[in-house]
This record gives structure tokens, C-alpha cells and sequence, in this order.
């Protein structure tokens, strides 16, 4: 049963409290979503009564800002460049981060997303793997392409802190509202001779820049034999620059995830920072 997630409100602030939310090692753990403050004193005051509350139910952690789950939105935005979001970002308010540190709250996960031009990010020699292909998506059967996303996702992240499972209906419920907006261009899978799939990425353009966007987003990619990964992601980068795109976005990445080295090979140059945060609970 899915669980239904409870709002807490005081004047000024308000949030979701997730009861089931990932483990922080062993402890029975809620989460805070969909967090807004019109203060950094409202936002203090309004965790603090929900970590009060729920100390009260036995819960002995609490996490936040975090949707559920890791499937869902979650981070705190810490430091940024000043530049617009872009597409699938969590946004944090002006308060935020004061309300969750003055509340008690301390940095539990980091991450950080990249930025480079795709004429910097594009090595002189093509990336190619004897034996490896990659071709992408070809725009139909989009239930089909989410399925094989799932599966891929489910295997490659299942070791991740904080990482929950998602059944496959979840997961298509999830994306259902992306896929319109998702170009099949950037949408990219790698398979062996075999024909067995041994790789995916999962990028867009950043439609939040309008109709005309410069920017394609590398939000997702995992493979299972080394260098695939650096394979698919130069494929990426070409295909988005012979489409007229200059610039790519390297999103959301845990800054101990091989990813992010991989991104400073791409020219990536870090943008944006963001947390999850922590904190235990009095018993």
C-alpha cells in the first residue's frame, strides 16, 4: 500500500511528513517533503515540532527534504551560481537551509551538478568499445522504453544510501509526465554483441530555457562493463552538439559517484551543490 503522506503547518511554514521513508542506518526513520517557509524562524520552528512529534511515535530519524524516497524529490539546494533551474531540479526556498540547520539538521549526503560547453566536453578521437553499440531510442512503445529504465534503474542505484524500492507501476507513474517532454535523440542504450543491454543514458533538453533551449541535461546513465558509461555519454555530447545544442548539464551527482570524475573529463565545472540532511531524534 502506498503510504500517504501527512502535512504539518504553523503560520509561515508547512511540509509532508513521510512515515516511511529510507532507513538512516537502522533507525526508523520519517522524512520532510515539499518544505516551504516564509522565514527561516517559521521554517526552525515548524521541523522542530514535527521532530517533537514524531519522537513521540518512536521515530528515532529524521531526513529531509526528501519526497518518500530518492525515486521522488529530495535535496537541499546549498550553493548555487545564481543561474535559473533547469528541468527535474529540486528548487529550495531563500529560507531553507537556515531552517533545517538552526532546526538541528546536518549534512548527510552531497551532491553537485556540472556544467560545460559541449565544444569542451567533446574529446578530438570518437569513444568506441570493440564489440559495444549504441544506438538510441526510437520514439515508440514510450511504457516499453520506461519498463527497460526500471529495470536498469532498480540494478544499477539498489546499493545507494538511502535507496528504497519502487515497484515498475511506480516507476511508469513517475515518468508518465516527463516523456512528452523527453527528445528520443538523448535517450541512448547500449548493448554488447549478444544484443544484451549492458548500458543506458537518459537525457533532455532543458525545456525550462523555452521553446529554443541551449542546454541538454545528462540527468541519468548507469552500465555494467567499465567504459560504457563514458561511451554513451561522448554519444551524448555529440549528438547534442551536432542538434544545434552548445551546452550540457551534468545533474545531480553524489560528489563520491565516479560520475562526477567522469564529468571532469566532459570540461564539467561544478554549478550547483545540494544536501541531504539529518538529524536524530530525542527519545
Amino acid at each position: 500500500m502506498t503510504e500517504i503522506p501527512v502535512e504539518c503547518a504553523i503560520e509561515g511554514a508547512s511540509c509532508l511528513i513521510f512515515r516511511d521513508a529510507p532507513s538512516w542506518e537502522g533507525r526508523r526513520t520519517a522524512s520532510i517533503g515539499r518544505f516551504r517557509c516564509d522565514s527561516a524562524t517559521a521554517g526552525r520552528d515548524l521541523l522542530a515540532r514535527a521532530a517533537a512529534d514524531l519522537a513521540t511515535e518512536g521515530f528515532e530519524a529524521l531526513i529531509g527534504p526528501m519526497d518518500g524516497d530518492t525515486w521522488h524529490s529530495y535535496r537541499l539546494v546549498t550553493e548555487s551560481d545564481g543561474s535559473p533551474p533547469f528541468l527535474m531540479e529540486p528548487v529550495s526556498g531563500a529560507f531553507d537551509a537556515e531552517a533545517f540547520t538552526t532546526a538541528g539538521f546536518a549534512q548527510l549526503s552531497s551532491y553537485v551538478s556540472t556544467r560545460t560547453t559541449l565544444d569542451a566536453a567533446i574529446c578530438p578521437e570518437v569513444v568506441s568499445i570493440a564489440g559495444v553499440s549504441v544506438k538510441a531510442w526510437d520514439g515508440s512503445d514510450a511504457a516499453g522504453l520506461v519498463r527497460q529504465l526500471y529495470a536498469m534503474s532498480a540494478a544499477a542505484f539498489r546499493n545507494n544510501a538511502f535507496f528504497k524500492p519502487l515497484d515498475e507501476q511506480g516507476f511508469l507513474k513517475l515518468y508518465e509526465p516527463v516523456m512528452p517532454l523527453v527528445d528520443p535523440r538523448f535517450v541512448l542504450f547500449a548493448r554488447n554483441e549478444a544484443g544484451a543491454l549492458i548500458g543506458f543514458l537518459f537525457g533532455m533538453p532543458d525545456r525550462l530555457e523555452g521553446a529554443t533551449p541551449r542546454a541538454v541535461i545528462l540527468k541519468t546513465y548507469a552500465s555494467a562493463q567499465r567504459g560504457v558509461g563514458h561511451h554513451l555519454a561522448d554519444h551524448f555530447h555529440r549528438t547534442a552538439r551536432a542538434a544545434g545544442f552548445t551546452h550540457a548539464i551534468h545533474a545531480l551527482m553524489h560528489v563520491d559517484n565516479i560520475s562526477l570524475e567522469r564529468s571532469a573529463r566532459h570540461s564539467g565545472t561544478v554549478f550547483r551543490r545540494y544536501a541531504l540532511l539529518g538529524r536524530l531524534l530525542d527519545a
